[in-house]
């Protein structure tokens, strides 16, 4: 049955997405062209375009990155999917409900989005959609009664101030659209619209920020888009700096610590297993409910601050236990001699055969992947899959628990990762760039950074970057990794990371870059417009000091015995 999730009118061409889409780091923000490389609708624009795709897929960035094509009159004019989908629906609903840009948002049945797919263009009207010979009317979401406590009633009502009544009727909306029938406390959130990806977010908080809004539970943040002691030191442009820091700084007036690291599980104080918090950033999210048993949705931007402001979240999604259970089995055989370049890699494999569904990952039982491991999996898995989680037999804390019925099987096989071997290497040979850091490197993995580049320096035409949180970095300067890495000419940077850096941090004259992150391989050539060289961070290193990337694949792929 077509639903309607978001009511407005909207009428034009259709442009049809073969999979989900990761707005942020898939979409420019201010033209709305589609730049993530490895799409199939890549150079489309999602501007003035009735969009449909399954469901969004990636970045918790991609509401306020939508927010933005909004602000910028470049948004697509309506959004179908035929799978539930928060991320951009939220975005749409910001749009409307706080600046009058109104995107309509619907949800039809698979036999009605594959039919309306073969159609040029619709119209949509609050009541029904129209394409050719289709004609379908409109029923809005059904409502299941929501409970409320009073605490959630006085918010609503203002008592607690103009930003947390705006922050709960947005809860409250999204909850209903999402099915929930009541709403959980949260212990703590994690804050991923603090990057600066466009102005709308900066409009956002301040808004926020000047309704008095302040955080109700412990709230960390994600990393910025600026080193926010050092930009003009770096050269940073003041049009972009001053804002950047400015989007930080509302969130720390709003109670937020000043955390800035895209990778919260590894701060002192981290989630333990049956947690119910609210986290923001795709790959903290997976990480939390995969490795830590933590239970979190995948909350987009905007719903992290609103959370915050409440400290209550709908009741929905994998917060449910039954909601937490695999629906697709993937059977995969940990290659001889495999370096740690196989995690990201099986993540990002993982990723794609389960784009919409939670999988259960078999035939690594015997293996003992590191902490880093599994967050460089988790980090590569979030982006081409829209789940929040995924279980490893054997080692994560949820993986006993039984498939859903009807689950299907999957194996991934040699041929799997030569092809994205090669997906992932498509730069020259020629390197200017090592980027480490996607997410935030652990004080573990500088350690085996500074140990590999130990009595050798980097090339002189080569930059080798370190992003990491300012947590971290006290660990290491205080060890003296940090001194290792710099004697060795490795650059640390805290606060922003690969996925919110930019020019002159990253360095304007580099073509090619290297980076042991199958998140970063997947979203750099989008993000920063340079080829993408990728391997093992002992390859890293060897880039770093000759200039050059990898010959060939790593032996356990060329010889044809990966899984």
């Amino acid at each position: 049955m077509a639903t309607t999730i978001i009511a407005a009118r909207a009428q034009g061409p259709l442009l049809v997405c073969d999979e989900g889409l990761s707005v942020w780091g898939g979409v420019n923000p201010a033209t709305g062209e589609i730049i993530d490389a490895h799409h199939p609708q890549h150079g489309r624009s999602l501007s003035g375009h009735i969009v449909l795709m399954p469901t969004s897929r990636g970045s918790c960035t991609g509401s306020g990155v939508l927010l933005g094509l909004a602000l910028a009159g470049t948004a697509p004019r309506a959004l179908i999917f035929k799978e539930n989908e928060d991320i951009l629906t939220l975005g749409a609903l910001v749009a409307g409900r706080l600046f009058d840009r109104e995107i309509a948002v619907l949800r039809l049945s698979a036999v009605e989005y594959d039919a309306l797919a073969r159609e040029k263009s619709a119209t949509i009207t609050e009541t029904s959609l129209k394409a050719g010979d289709l004609e379908w009317p409109l029923v809005p979401v059904k409502a299941r009664p929501l409970a409320l406590s009073d605490a959630d009633r006085a918010m609503l009502a203002g008592e607690h101030g103009d930003a947390a009544r705006l922050a709960m009727e947005i809860i409250t909306t999204m909850a209903i659209a999402q099915g929930a029938s009541r709403l959980i406390d949260v212990s703590r959130v994690h804050i991923d619209g603090c990057i600066y990806a466009s102005p709308a977010f900066l409009t956002f908080a301040r808004a926020m920020a000047d309704k008095g809004g302040r955080v109700r539970v412990p709230t960390t943040m994600n990393a910025i888009s600026v080193d926010h002691a050092n930009w003009r030191a770096q050269g940073v442009a003041e049009d972009f700096g001053v804002p950047a820091a400015g989007l930080a700084d509302a969130y720390v007036e709003m109670g937020a610590r000043p955390s800035f690291t895209c990778a919260p599980y590894l701060l002192e104080d981290c989630p333990t297993v049956g947690e119910d918090i609210a986290w923001a950033e795709s790959n903290a999210v997976v990480y939390a409910n995969s490795v830590l048993g933590a239970r979190t949705v995948k909350h987009a931007d905007f719903m992290d601050l609103c959370i915050a402001l409440t400290g209550r979240a709908a009741c929905a999604g994998v917060y449910l236990a039954e909601n937490r259970v695999p629906r697709r089995i993937i059977d995969v055989t940990m290659p001889k001699d495999a370096d740690d370049a196989f995690w990201p890699m099986l993540g990002w494999l993982v990723g794609q055969a389960a784009p919409e569904c939670i999988p259960l990952i078999r035939g690594l039982e015997k293996t003992h992947p590191s902490e880093d491991d599994l967050k460089a999996l988790c980090a590569a898995y979030g982006t081409t899959s829209a789940a929040p989680m995924l279980h490893i037999a054997g080692i994560t804390p949820e993986a006993d628990l039984a498939p859903a019925p009807g689950s299907d099987h999957v194996t991934l096989g040699a041929t799997d990762f030569a092809r994205l071997w090669a997906e992932f290497n498509q730069g020259a040979d020629k390197v200017d760039l090592v980027a480490l850091g996607s997410p935030h490197f652990s004080a573990p993995e500088c350690a085996a950074f500074a140990a590999l580049m130990e009595g050798t320096h980097t090339h002189p035409e080569v930059t080798a970057i370190i992003t990491l949180g300012r947590g971290t970095l006290a660990t290491i300067a205080a060890n003296g990794v940090k001194a290792r890495l710099e004697a060795a000419g490795v650059k640390i940077i805290p606060d922003l990371c690969w996925c919110s850096i930019s020019e002159p941090v990253f360095p304007p004259s580099a073509k090619v870059l290297m980076t042991n992150s199958g998140k970063y391989a997947h979203y750099a050539p989008g993000l920063s417009n340079r080829a993408v060289r990728f391997g093992a961070l002992a390859q890293c290193a060897e880039s770093a000091r000759s200039g050059r990337a990898p010959a060939s694949p790593p032996i356990w792929i060329s010889r044809g015995d990966a899984p």
